[in-house]
C-alpha cells in the first residue's frame, strides 16, 4: 500500500512539473508577443512565477492559475516590470508597468515652407 501511494505521488508530482513547464513556455511566448506588439524589449528572455493558486476556467473546470513576472525595457537602458496571468496554459491578462511612449519622429520636410526655384 505504501508503494502504491508513493507511485501515485510521484506520478502527480511529475504531471505537475510538466504542466508547470508548459505554462512557463506559454507565458514566455505571450510576453514575447506582447513586447513585440508594443515595440518593447523583453529583458533576459525569461519569466518567473510570482503567484500560484487554483481557479476555474470559463467552462468551470478547476485549473492551476499562475502569475509570472518579467522585466522589459522601453528605451533599452532601463528595467520595468510586467506580469502575465495564466489559467492552465492560456494567458488571461498581461500587464505592463507604466512607461512613456516615444514621441513621433518629426518629419524632415517642413510643411509650412515652400521651395523656391
Amino acid at each position: 500500500m505504501l508503494e502504491a501511494t508513493a507511485l501515485v505521488l510521484l506520478a502527480a508530482g511529475t504531471y505537475f512539473w510538466i504542466d508547470t513547464l508548459r505554462a512557463r513556455e506559454a507565458a514566455l511566448l505571450a510576453g514575447r508577443t506582447a513586447c513585440e506588439r508594443y515595440g518593447l524589449l523583453l529583458l533576459d528572455d525569461t519569466v518567473s512565477v510570482t503567484r500560484m493558486r487554483l481557479a476555474r476556467t470559463t467552462e468551470g473546470r478547476l485549473r492551476v492559475a499562475r502569475t509570472y513576472g518579467f522585466e522589459f525595457s522601453d528605451t533599452g537602458n532601463n528595467r520595468r516590470h510586467g506580469a502575465i496571468s495564466l489559467v492552465g496554459a492560456e494567458a488571461e491578462d498581461i500587464s505592463f508597468e507604466p512607461y512613456e511612449t516615444p514621441p513621433e519622429a518629426p518629419s524632415l520636410a517642413a510643411p509650412h515652407l515652400t521651395r523656391v526655384k
